[in-house]
């Protein structure tokens, strides 16, 4: 209850604002350190190293340019490298690039290691799944391959506007606490690239964010809002669709195992507060859920730990585990997190252990408490940390699992909208500027915890999307330049539920990354570069800007089916290119391409991916 309260005084007095704008500020480090410091000059400075800031790095980097990451942990790779080994992708092929890159060598560890028929080569679902240790080693190598990057752990970046410093609304240098001795350090760049889960950087800079979640009639997205709806299903009493600046939930990804030969067990934390979980015991006495129709699945109701963690196989006999959607009460944390966003690192270092004793306490609980079914205490017993992860943290996760912090203002604001095939079309909207296409669900966990006679968490629902295309403004800030922020992307509550993916998120590095390659190659600021000549150079690292069932990126025609289904040419999800062309299409390519007709065009004979060809070779190679 204290909480609570505290949390309502905090939004009282302006501590959340759900759309803020920042100024332009001209100012750097006041520390005297800071003052007197020769900055350290790279082309591109990328803070924070999550996937999202690797990818950039690694893309800037293969262009020859120098680059640093500065992480403020002792450990890179996010939230991969942290629990979150099943990879969220709705659509497998939608998203390639140095995403696919990093999906491949995850599964040709697994062979290496294991060999082509292995237990763990299978669990690793093509690479899709991993060990949090397997992702750290795998985007370790990527970074170890690059000698041009630069990376700095230990390296803390505070969101205050004086450890920045901007020439005319350009962000040329930023102060940053060098956690290891207490110092400053000074950073000067061609590029910045935030790569925050929080968007530190860009709020310092000035750049305008979002915060909480929008009204549902102020851009007309399903979900919007208030909303209290069994999963799936139907709305229940309560959702008013009201705006209000309410964070969704974090917790932590678990690494939990069955196998006692790699197992620690759960110890009761000091800070446990049996209160926080007792509504558990009639809802498993009971089978009471939050689903549709009230009935977990079989096999999650007597599995033990399953029925409060959603439960993932990962190879090596590890799981994902993750918050329960079909449980009232679960891994996340809801309203106690509303603060993240803008607070400092104290008060997130304070919540992190707060977060962790609740979770801890929350495995102690189903373990232990007696008031709990017998054989349910057993089969949760099973379970404990798997030894071999995490060995310098007491085996637990060293970040939280950040879902949504701030939200940038871009050149485009992502809305559900975005993700949706509406008005009778087969797609969502193309966006002839995309530098990835991403399908995920619309997806948010709660906002709020258990209220009295509610069907489900406040906020906590999906919904189905199709393959959409992500713009080039979702990166680019508004009012601030010699910035891109490619993970605390432009976008509504809604449209960022689905933007807010790991592979999403590394696309959108790789993007940023190239971006700022181009930026300084050519001398222009990073909102005025050559988006088709960024488009290119993206296709020919397989990355993938429509999704089109039939192209995969290693088909020879796949940048020109590309190149047209942006343009228009080719609305439907399958291209289609053995197919003769007819005439209709035949008349609009050519009409669309300027009229020059293709020598080897031959009505009735000339196939679609002949006649696609010859009309970018003419409108494009020459």
């Amino acid at each position: 209850m204290f909480i609570r309260k505290w949390l309502l005084l905090f939004i009282a007095i302006g501590g959340l604002s759900r759309l803020i704008s920042g100024t332009n500020r001209a100012v750097q480090g006041t520390s005297e350190e800071a003052m007197t410091a020769r900055p350290r000059s790279f082309d591109v400075v990328v803070v924070g190293g999550t996937p999202g800031g690797i990818m950039a790095a690694v893309a800037a980097a293969r262009r020859g340019n120098k680059v640093v990451i500065l992480e403020r942990t002792k450990h890179i790779g996010g939230l991969p490298a942290n629990g979150l080994g099943a990879t969220d992708i709705a659509t497998r092929d939608a998203t390639g690039g140095l995403f696919l890159e990093f999906v491949g060598r995850v599964r040709d560890y697994y062979v290496r290691k294991y060999g082509e028929k292995s237990a763990q080569v299978e669990a690793s679902s093509g690479g899709y799944r991993f060990e949090p240790s397997v992702a750290e080693r795998i985007f370790a190598e990527l970074l170890a391959e690059q000698p041009q990057i630069t990376v700095l752990m230990m390296r803390q970046f505070d969101a205050l506007p004086q450890n920045v410093r901007l020439q005319q609304s350009r962000l040329v240098q930023i102060d940053v606490l060098n956690r290891e001795n207490g110092g400053h350090e000074l950073y000067s760049g061609k590029v910045f690239i935030d790569a925050t889960y929080e968007g530190d950087l860009a709020a310092a800079a000035g750049v305008p964010y979002r915060l909480g979640r929008e009204n549902r009639g102020e851009f007309e997205e399903p979900m919007a809002g208030q909303l209290y709806r069994q999963w799936d299903g139907p709305f229940g009493e309560g959702s008013s669709g009201l705006g209000d600046n309410g964070i969704q939930a974090y917790n932590y990804r678990l690494a939990l195992t069955r196998n006692k030969q790699n197992q620690i067990a759960i110890s009761k934390p000091a800070n446990y507060r049996r209160d926080e979980y007792v509504s558990l015991i009639e809802d498993i006495k009971n089978n009471r859920t939050t689903l549709t129709d009230g009935v977990l699945e079989p096999e999650l109701a007597f599995n033990g730990i399953g029925r409060v963690f959603n439960m993932v196989l990962l190879p090596n006999d590890k799981t994902d585990a993750n918050n329960q959607h079909a449980s009232f009460l679960s891994s996340d944390l809801p309203e106690e997190n509303w603060p993240w966003p803008t607070a400092n690192w104290e008060w997130r270092d304070h919540f992190s252990l707060r977060l962790r004793d609740y979770t801890l306490g929350l495995l102690w609980f189903c373990q232990n408490d007696p008031e709990l079914p017998q054989d349910f205490r057993l089969r949760a017993r099973e379970w404990g940390l798997a030894r071999d992860e995490y060995a310098d943290n007491n085996h637990f996760p060293r970040q939280v699992y950040v879902r949504e912090g701030r939200r940038i203002v871009g050149e485009h604001l992502f809305t559900a909208r975005d993700a949706l095939s509406l008005n009778g079309q087969s797609r969502p909207p193309i966006y002839a500027t995309s530098i990835t296409a991403s399908h995920y669900w619309l997806d948010s966990h709660a906002v709020r915890k258990r209220e009295r006679d509610r069907v489900n968490l406040d906020g906590f629902f999906r919904y189905p999307t199709k393959p959409y295309t992500v713009p080039y403004g979702v990166i680019v800030p508004q009012r601030i330049d010699g910035l891109l922020i490619p993970v605390p992307v432009s976008g509504t509550h809604i449209g960022f539920s689905t933007l807010r993916m790991e592979p999403c998120w590394m696309a959108l590095g790789q993007a940023a990354g190239m971006a700022a390659s181009l930026s300084i190659e050519d001398g222009l600021a990073v909102r005025k570069i050559d988006v088709e000549k960024l488009q290119r150079e993206l296709l020919k690292g397989k990355a993938v800007l429509i999704y089109y069932n039939d192209v995969s990126p290693t088909h020879p025609l796949f940048q020109v089916v590309q190149y047209f289904g942006l343009r228009g040419f080719l609305p439907d999800w399958n291209a289609r290119l053995d197919e003769v062309v007819n005439t209709d299409d035949a008349a609009k390519w050519l009409a669309a391409a300027g009229g020059h007709l293709p020598l080897q065009y031959q009505q009735g004979i000339t196939t679609r991916g002949e006649m696609l060809r010859a009309l970018y070779m003419a409108s494009v190679e020459e």
